[in-house]
Parts: C-alpha cells; structure tokens; sequence
C-alpha cells in the first residue's frame, strides 16, 4: 500500500511513471507492445504474477481505442504462454478490477491481472497476518519470464 499512496500523494500515476520511463528492468517490465506493457506487479499473488497496462490513463475498457483492447488481451495471453512455459501452472485467474468498489488498488488507471495458480496455492500468512511469502525474489521471476518470453514461439506477437 504504500507503494501505491506514495506515488497518489504527489498526483502521479504509478503505471503512467513506468510507461514513461526507459528503466524497463528496474520496473519489472517484461515487454512493451504498441499501446501497452506487461510487467511483473511488485505485490504478487503467486510468483509469476503479472499485470497488462494500457499507455492511455483510463479508468475504464471502454475509454480505451479498440486495437488497444485488442493488444490487451493478447499480451495477457502471451504471459500466459510464457507463463506455462516457465512455471507450469495449473490454472489461471485473469481479470480486471473496474473501480474502488471492485477492488481496484489503481482504480485511475485500468489495468489487467494474470495470475498462475496451483492446487492448494492460497498463502495462510495473508490470512494470519497480512503478510505474504514467495518461494522466489521478484528478480528472479523477473528473468525467468523474461527469458520464456523472448523464448517463445509467437514471436511476432506483441
């Protein structure tokens, strides 16, 4: 969270700032398409926890051109491709919180979620105690993801 307020106390957007910095490894940004990113969310679920972000800031799908809908969603599968490749998960949540009210931790700026699961993944210490445990730093899913997907076949995808 204090990532987050941090960044809305001086009016700034979070995803805008990545969006316009080069610092791509420092960001966590596995890859840029034409009107959006993918990049590694800083507070993961589960390892390999990633985000699609569209440039414009928009609170809304509907507020975004078509083509950048469309680049969405294929950049979300795409993660999951590399994803799979990577980390074989068993399942997958993909979604998009719209709004404070929907859970929305960036509700300015839309955003997309992938998330790979595992049978019997759900992390007791957010229950107990507000806290999470990864079985790896976020450098190190970094590089791996970035590695599955420049490695993968779809190479002139997005």
């Amino acid at each position: 969270m204090e990532y987050i307020t941090r960044n809305a106390d001086d009016g700034e957007c979070v995803f805008c700032r990545i969006i316009m910095q080069a610092d791509d490894a420092g960001n966590y940004v596995i890859a840029r398409g034409h009107s959006c990113l993918m990049l590694l969310n800083r507070y993961p679920y589960t390892s390999g926890h990633v985000m699609v972000v569209p440039f414009p800031h928009v609170a809304r799908m509907d507020d975004l051109e078509e083509e950048c809908r469309a680049e969405m969603i294929e950049l979300a599968n795409r993660s999951i491709l590399a994803l799979e490749e990577e980390y074989n998960p068993e399942g997958f949540n993909v979604g998009i919180n719209i709004g404070e009210a929907a859970g929305a931790g960036i509700a300015g700026h839309i955003h997309l979620h992938v998330v790979p699961r595992w049978s019997g993944d759900t992390n007791f210490m957010t229950a107990v105690s507000g806290s999470r445990v990864l079985p790896e730093t976020l450098p190190d899913t970094y590089h791996r993801l970035l590695k599955a997907w420049s490695s993968s076949a779809n190479t002139d995808a997005p």
